[in-house]
């Protein structure tokens, strides 16, 4: 990594460093911790096992994890020091202004935005892939990761300095930036269907991805990270529900619910729950009993030869599996990631009619707002509005 490191990292500190990353091999994947621990400090290692200890979730010492290893990696480019806790104004400033800059003033001034030996060392390290202006959520993220992080240390940052906020406001404004969707297209349940299809062979691979995708899709379109960490001890077996419910009588589906715990929108000590019912459920029990499992990880990773691994997948590696599903499907992998599956459920419930809150209560969305978005989408394509002319 060319970081401009004032000085070689000796090698029994990287090792004492990855040995304290190593406490956290549940959170961090194995290949980013001799990584980040060229980058990270002792103290840095130190403020991620406490908030280990105390309690944080996996997907949000994860992301804090990432954050601070991009925040000591660009220090360490841009000033050829490891960050200083409490950060001063004018680094946070610098930060935003190395990060959201008008490309068009670019052209004519070439230091304007991040100078170019800066993101030589971000690329060099595969930590930098644009080459314009960062989004302005990625920006305010990291920046609230940096508070976050100068806060469990026990110190007061100057984040909500007046002259900081009017920077961000500018440079949002300058850099003027589109906001993009995380997944361009939904896997709605056509899409989902060619999907079974890519993988509908008798490979333990295959019949995982089958119960992976269509676990994903049917619980309400959950997080990749909720899919990676999902456990066998949050899934209950529950009693046959009937397959229609204006006759409880008739003939019965297998249901299952799963446990949610702490999510994104839901507490470790939330009693909150999806359901699965028929079809999905058998995909994930023939899963589960051809793999054998019967406690810990649901979904795992499978090498090459076809060997069950004891590891969980990473929120990537179901990105990856989506990925290369759509494209044996014939379609565009560029064109979705794994949040298509939840934008695709909550489409897929609009386009069928049904109610708001009960696709809510399956999707565990927490803003109405969030959720509502999907269901005008699919309305207005499907509406007058925009047929005066036709």
């Amino acid at each position: 990594m060319d970081l401009r490191l004032p000085k070689p990292l000796p090698a029994d500190a990287k090792t004492r460093r990855a040995e304290a990353l190593d406490a956290l091999d549940s959170v961090l994947p194995f290949d980013r911790r001799d990584f980040l621990a060229e980058l990270l400090t002792d103290d840095d290692a130190a403020t991620l096992r406490h908030l280990a200890k105390e309690g944080i979730g996996a997907n949000s010492l994860r992301a804090l994890a990432s954050d601070l290893g991009y925040l000591e990696a660009w220090s360490l480019a841009a000033t050829g020091f490891s960050l200083p806790w409490p950060a001063p104004e004018a680094l946070l400033i610098k930060f935003v202004a190395h990060h959201l800059w008008d490309p068009a003033k670019r052209e004519t001034d070439i230091s304007h935005g991040m100078p170019e030996d800066v993101t030589a060392g971000l690329k060099s390290a595969k930590l930098l892939r644009v080459d314009g202006p960062h989004a302005p959520n990625t920006v305010r993220r990291r920046l609230s990761s940096w508070s976050t992080l100068t806060k469990w240390r026990g110190l007061r940052g100057k984040f909500n300095a007046p002259g900081l906020q009017s920077a961000i406001k500018l440079a949002v404004r300058a850099s003027a930036r589109p906001r993009g969707r995380k997944s361009k297209k939904a896997v709605t349940a056509d899409i989902l269907t060619a999907l079974l299809k890519a993988c509908d062979g008798d490979r333990l691979v295959d019949v995982r991805d089958r119960a992976l995708l269509i676990t994903a899709f049917a619980s309400g379109g959950r997080r990749r990270s909720e899919i990676a960490s999902l456990r066998f001890e949050q899934i209950v077996e529950e009693e046959p529900v009937p397959t229609h419910p204006k006759a409880p009588d008739g003939e019965k589906l297998p249901c299952l619910s799963i446990r949610l715990g702490r999510t994104k929108t839901t507490q470790a000590d939330s009693d909150a729950f999806v359901l699965l019912v028929g079809r999905p459920v058998l995909a994930l029990k023939g899963w589960l009993e051809r793999a054998g499992i019967t406690e810990g990880a649901v979904f795992r990773g499978i090498d090459r030869w076809g060997n069950l691994e004891k590891r969980a997948l990473t929120p990537q590696a179901v990105n990856l599996i989506l990925k290369r599903r759509i494209a044996e499907a014939g379609l565009d992998p560029q064109s979705f990631s794994a949040h298509g599956l939840r934008s695709g459920y909550l489409t897929e419930t609009a386009r069928r009619g049904i109610p708001l809150p009960e696709a809510m209560q399956q999707s565990q969305h927490r803003s109405v707002q969030q959720a509502s978005n999907y269901y005008n989408d699919a309305e207005r394509t499907l509406g007058r509005a925009a047929r005066i002319i036709v």
